[in-house]
């Protein structure tokens, strides 16, 4: 994935009001500056005519900051304050805001928020700076290279007049198809550490509306009783005991027989009415698979030929290598299912419009595909589609997924009803737990051959998983020669040089829906990976940190690896801690950016682990938001060792054993002691930070558990090996 942009056929601006400015495409590609009147084109910078300059943010809000970052983006540009530049979410027009590297699709996910946004919104600010200061030039008859705007003023020839004065004329002008950017000398706000979040105001004070704050007029609310089995069916159902429930309103069956729907006056009645329905399910085609059968299907695959041959290895030839080899490692690793919980569950509003349309309330990630599906689902044209973006409590991946699943939902209740209400679906914490879409299991076998001097010789890595993208629309770009990206990202492309490399995978049937979730498939490869890393140097007696720097000697990839690898160490004391304390470290790349984490950990193999502190340096290109990005680090930490330590979904003949946070217990804010987070400086084009976090989270403690009770931790969670304290 290239994570440069031009700026060409990006820029795109709107100002709303009586007199507003409008940096947009004319037919031919080049910038154009109107009057909007009518119409806006593709806009990213809206100017009223009393100069509020509001950034169109086309990345949803969960949390990660775009809302911010990409605000900053313009602010920098134009010349404005951050106090003085507002947000607004972009409606659904994948033909004006979709994701660059996401080809035709709208929608935010892999980290790339801002990775595919910082050319296209720097250009819009840019361009609007250039129309507006062309008009002051005119209105004082002067020369615009004279002129400037500085915290939202124009400025120059002994003049100074607020950006108001000048949209108007500046709506008349023809923007520049290329317009100049700022040098980073002259940066204020970009990689400012003082710059904050936009967002943090409004949600503290509950001004911000999430969906599920969605409350319109007459709505009903309506809550799904659905199979507890994948493939399971609706065979009848019985709603007298739920008649009795005061707000209940009906139940009836979705017409694709997955769930029954329970419709009520308010939340509390819809759960308890869908508690007294008594419902018969047809099983005949659901699964029945426990994890213990499916664990010890990933594992035979595993030892196993594979079925792709990913890197195209000989395999005899890796296999006479290791077998000549002076040690060889054999190891096998399981990685269960796991939720993504968000703090909010799944939640979205439908409403029919006056016009004859649909319009959809929602915390929206991907908002091409539930579009489209309402579309289909409604019989109407897409324009008569409108997705209204609302900010999301968290989404970990969950809210974007090939099926727009609870989406499809609500628009099938309120497809089923007169529509003359509108229509708001919650879900529960257990429907969310047991509901749904999960990480996929896995399964790695991996040998790898050492000679006499410890330096690896023959590394042969196998992968058991359960496809996430076959079968979906986006099969075509991330499947190739059968295997799926997602299955073997963070081995498939390790920056390491390892000689004698085989990868194979194989897939194995999905139990349940599986989809991305933080950091994708790194969350299991980049587990193996370091594990293994480590467990080499300690089988050649190396420093673990050393040995890794032996295989990042030959490219710039490998020196941006390397350089995060040592400034971890640096500065976590590596090696140097305290009696009792011992440290894990584990390095990963993925989305671009470069992550390296030192656990350091108390305690023992009797007494219990507990985290005293995470070092992390982190290299993401040119740092945006510093503020952002180590909060972003943080939280990937968090998720990641949280998951590892504690966290399994598990079935019994197809079914989710777990049900909220008791049994699926998130990360306590006592499990880690303190976190540092370090940013390498750079002037590399940005990268992602939403996820890169996660993946050597829990390979770092893994490491550093085995450095202070011996048990190197194979299969996850880690609770079943070692006690946390």
């Amino acid at each position: 994935m290239t994570l440069s942009s031009t700026r060409r056929g990006f820029l795109q601006g709107a100002l709303a009001g009586a007199a507003v400015l409008v940096v947009g495409l004319r037919p031919d590609g080049s910038l154009a500056a109107g009057a909007a009147e009518g119409a806006q084109l593709n806009p990213f910078v809206k100017i009223g005519a009393d100069g509020q300059v509001t950034a169109i943010i086309k990345h949803f809000e969960m949390g990660q900051g775009p809302s911010t970052g990409l605000t900053t983006l313009i602010a920098e540009e134009l010349g404005v304050r951050m106090e003085a530049i507002d947000y607004d979410f972009a409606p659904s027009d994948p033909a004006v805001y979709n994701n660059l590297f996401f080809g035709p699709l709208q929608g935010t996910g892999g980290s790339t928020a801002m990775a595919n946004s910082f050319m296209q919104y720097r250009s819009a600010g840019a361009a609007a700076r250039a129309v507006l200061i062309a008009a002051a030039a005119q209105t004082w008859g002067v020369d615009a290279a004279g002129l400037d705007i500085v915290e939202g003023q124009v400025t120059g020839a002994g003049k100074t007049a607020p950006l108001g004065d000048f949209v108007a004329l500046a709506a008349t002008l023809a923007a520049p198809a290329e317009p100049k950017l700022k040098e980073p000398g002259e940066f204020r706000l970009i990689g400012n550490p003082g710059t904050k979040r936009k967002d943090s105001a409004v949600k503290i004070d509950g001004r911000a509306k999430f969906a599920m704050d969605m409350q319109l007029d007459n709505q009903m609310v309506v809550v799904l009783a659905r199979t507890p089995r994948r493939g399971g069916l609706v065979a009848s159902f019985d709603d007298s005991g739920a008649k009795a429930i005061k707000g209940f309103i009906r139940a009836a069956a979705l017409p694709n027989k997955v769930a029954v729907a329970v419709y009520a006056e308010n939340t509390w009645a819809a759960l308890q009415a869908r508690d007294a329905l008594t419902i018969e399910w047809d099983n005949t085609a659901a699964e029945s698979r426990s994890s213990e059968d499916i664990r010890a299907e990933a594992e035979a695959a595993v030892s196993a030929a594979p079925t792709y041959n990913v890197n195209g290895a000989d395999q005899a030839a890796v296999d006479a290598l290791i077998a000549g080899a002076a040690q060889v490692l054999d190891q096998t690793f399981y990685f269960p299912l796991l939720a993504h919980a968000p703090m909010e569950p799944m939640t979205c509003t439908i409403e029919a419009t006056a016009e004859g349309g649909i319009r959809l309330h929602d915390g929206c990630q991907m908002p091409t595909v539930p579009h489209g599906a309402m579309a289909k689902i409604f019989d109407l044209p897409m324009e008569k589609i409108e997705i209204v973006t609302m900010f999301a409590g968290g989404s970990f991946g969950r809210r974007a997924n090939a099926d727009a699943d609870y989406q499809v939902e609500a628009a099938l209740a309120f497809a089923i009803t007169d529509r003359s209400r509108p229509v708001k679906l919650v879900w529960s914490r257990e429907d969310d737990i047991q509901g749904g879409y999960y990480r996929p299991i896995a399964a790695h076998r991996v040998r790898v051959g050492l000679d006499a001097a410890g330096k690896i010789v023959g590394w042969d890595h196998r992968i058991a998983t359960q496809s996430i993208m076959k079968g979906t629309f986006m099969e075509g770009f991330a499947v190739k020669d059968g295997v799926d990206s997602t299955s073997v990202e963070g081995v498939h492309e390790t920056p390491y040089s390892l000689p004698g490399l085989a990868i194979g995978l194989t897939d194995i049937a999905p139990a349940t829906s599986v989809l991305w979730w933080r950091s994708v498939g790194n969350t299991h490869t980049g587990y193996v990976m370091e594990s293994m890393m480590d467990m080499a140097a300690a089988a050649a007696g190396r420093d673990p940190v050393d040995y890794r720097l032996n295989y990042l000697t030959q490219s710039a990839e490998q020196a941006r690896f390397a350089g995060v690898l040592k400034l971890a160490a640096e500065k976590a004391g590596w090696g140097a801690v305290a009696e009792g304390r011992r440290q894990g470290i584990a390095v990963h790349k993925s989305f671009g950016t470069y992550v390296a984490e030192v656990v350091e950990v108390s305690g023992s193999a009797e007494a219990g682990v507990k985290i005293e502190k995470v070092t992390c340096a982190v290299d993401c290109g040119i740092a945006v938001n510093p503020d952002m990005i180590r909060a972003q680090m943080e939280g990937g930490i968090g998720y990641g060792v949280g998951h590892a330590m504690r966290d399994a979904i598990t079935l019994t003949e197809g079914a989710v054993d777990q049900s909220n946070f008791p049994d699926y217990e998130p990360l306590r804010m006592a499990d880690i002691g303190a976190i540092e987070v370090h940013i390498v400086p750079s002037n590399a084009p940005p990268s992602g930070v939403g996820e890169p976090g996660v993946p050597p989270a829990a390979p770092a403690l893994a490491n550093a558990i085995f450095a202070a009770t011996g048990k190197r931790i194979t299969a996850l969670p880690m609770v079943n090996d070692v006690d946390f304290v």
